[in-house]
């Protein structure tokens, strides 16, 4: 009986195993991508979240979400001038994902 127990025990690990492994990632969304946040209080902050070809400027406290904001995402384009640094801190970006994405 213990035995028989032993084994319901294991093939379960082993299905939670493969439910985690297989699933799709949990918050991901197609076609959502937030782009920064500022905090403008102890719990809250001014979120950019661009969704298609729209750039959404939200603001996120406890318990809501208000949109405050749409934005030209040309108005966003970052200067030509400041390419150098960009490049260094997507680098870094990339490069740390890649490290959290192969750790998961």
């Amino acid at each position: 009986m213990a035995f028989g127990l032993v084994v319901v025990v294991a093939v379960l690990l082993v299905c939670l195993w493969l439910l985690k492994r297989l699933g799709a990632p949990r918050g991901s969304a197609r076609g959502l991508k937030v782009l920064g946040a500022a905090p403008v209080g102890p719990r809250e902050r001014v979120v950019l979240v661009e969704v298609g070809n729209t750039v959404l400027v939200l603001g996120v406290a406890p318990g809501r979400v208000n949109m405050l904001h749409t934005v030209d995402p040309d108005a966003l384009a970052i200067p030509a001038a400041n390419t150098d640094d960009l490049q260094d801190a997507n680098g870094f970006a990339a490069r740390l994902k890649s490290l959290i994405e192969a750790r998961k």
